[in-house]
Formats: structure tokens, sequence, C-alpha cells
């Protein structure tokens, strides 16, 4: 499927769609994949829903040409250029585009049918990722850190040396580090993308208050977003919200979990 393209400032943004249908579906992406992720579930979902999938700023073929900063209100425009700015939808949210899908739920909740989030990110807070791109000393430290990452990875050995980082958070820190030109990636869309960041007490009082059905997909053995973080959201809300955990990793996004994905959409 051919990308399609939408002037929004001095920016072109990408996005992709799948299906056929009234019903729309917008599905956001995780860090480092882009808007093709979500073709696989055409086959289960293009009958249900016209599915439409966007390029976040540095991400696939989206050309973002302004500040690093990109913002819930930035989002709802261009979801508005691409649909009816009166039409509700559901959205798909994986790993970085849960937290961009929960957050734009607290904010627009009346144009929100239902999400379903797999492996998602915002259900519990990183103090690194708050302390680097929300703070003026730690977002200079992060730019710094991309530059010269000796020292981190001296001080990253010696944590998991002492049991404070487990293997595969040590080898996924490593995997995005390792490379000049992913470290600089990093720091533009960890900084680009940090306005999104969701009030989970106000989601779920959202959540009750407007009835939105909520799906949870996580994987059994991801070291990185874990199930609890999900059970903990869904106490006093079990009504709206459902978790289903699969015995896989990171990386569910495969058209062997197409199946589980769409079967958590209420239609």
């Amino acid at each position: 499927m051919k990308a399609h393209f939408v002037k929004y400032k001095n920016s072109n943004i990408s996005y992709r769609r799948y299906g056929e249908s009234r019903k729309l579906l917008f599905c956001f992406h995780g860090y480092g994949e882009n808007a093709s992720s979500f073709a696989f579930l055409e086959t289960v979902l293009g009958k249900t829903f016209e599915i439409i999938a966007i390029d976040f700023p540095f991400h696939g073929l989206t050309e973002w040409k302004e500040d690093l900063l990109f913002t819930n209100t930035d989002l709802i425009n261009i979801i508005n250029l691409i649909s009816s700015p009166k039409q509700t939808f559901s959205i798909l949210g994986y790993s970085m585009g849960g937290r961009v899908a929960l957050h734009l739920l607290q904010t627009n909740p009346d144009r929100i049918e239902q999400l379903v989030l797999v492996a998602p990110d915002g259900f519990h807070h990183n103090i690194w990722h708050r302390f680097s791109t929300k703070t003026f000393i730690g977002n200079k430290l992060f730019a710094f850190t991309m530059k010269h990452p000796f020292w981190l990875f001296g001080l990253m050995k010696l944590f998991y040396k002492l049991h404070l980082f487990n293997k595969p958070i040590f080898n996924f820190v490593h995997y995005y580090l390792d490379d000049k030109e992913s470290r600089l990636m990093l720091y533009k869309r960890w900084t680009t993308m940090r306005k999104f960041n969701p009030d989970l007490h106000l989601v779920k009082k959202i959540v009750q208050k407007n009835k939105i059905p909520i799906g949870l997909i996580f994987g059994k053995y991801d070291h990185v977003i874990l199930t609890k973080h999900g059970l903990t959201f869904q106490n006093n809300i079990k009504e709206l919200v459902e978790v289903k955990e699969l015995k896989a990793g990171h990386q569910l996004l495969k058209l062997k979990y197409a199946t589980e994905i769409a079967d958590m959409f209420r239609r």
C-alpha cells in the first residue's frame, strides 16, 4: 500500500491506509517503527475498519521541519486533516504509540470510541525519560551523552555487574546507543515526543465517565513493558478494561498475533 501525505505547517506527514469501512481506526506505532508496521492487520480488521497509520516525526516517511516538539494539538490537527473534524474513531497504539493514545484519550474523549494498546508505554513513569526530556539540565545532559556516550556505557557495565540492570535491558540500551546515528535519532525522537505524558488517574476517570472500552495486550516475557502495570490500571474498572497476556516478548506486531489483537476490539 502506497504512502499518502498531508501538509501540516512546514512539514509533510506520511500515513498509510488499509481496508475499507466507514469506521476509522487510527494506529500509532512504537519507537523506531513506522506506519507500515500495521499492514498485516488488514486481513483481520480491514472489513471492520478503515485503518489509518500515521508516521510520527523522525519516523517512516514523515518530514518533520518544525522545532523538536510534537504535541497532542499537532496530532489532533493532523487527524482532522486526514478525516472529518467531527468523526469519531478507535485507536490502536503499540509501545510508544500506547502512551500517545492514552494522552489523546485524556484530551479528546468525545472523539474516541475504543482503545486497544499493545505492549503499551504510558502505564509506568520512567524517571530517566522524564529527567532527560522534561528538565533543562536533564535534556542538556541527554544531548551531551548522545554525542559522548562512553561514560554511560561504563556506568551501565557497572550496574549490570551489580545486578541493577538485567541482561535484556542492558542489551536493549546498547541496541539504541551503539551507533552514532541511532543516538542522534533517539535524542530527536524522545525530545520531540516529550509532551505525551498521560495522567493515569485522570484517564481512569474519563474512561469511567465516557464508558470507553480499552483492551490491553502484553507479552509475558517483555522485560521493558510489564503486565503488572496494566493490571494496576484495570483495578476498579474491569468492566471496561480487558487485559490479555501472550506468551511472547515485546515484539507483538506480528502476523501470528493478528487474531489476538483483532479480538480485543468490541465491534
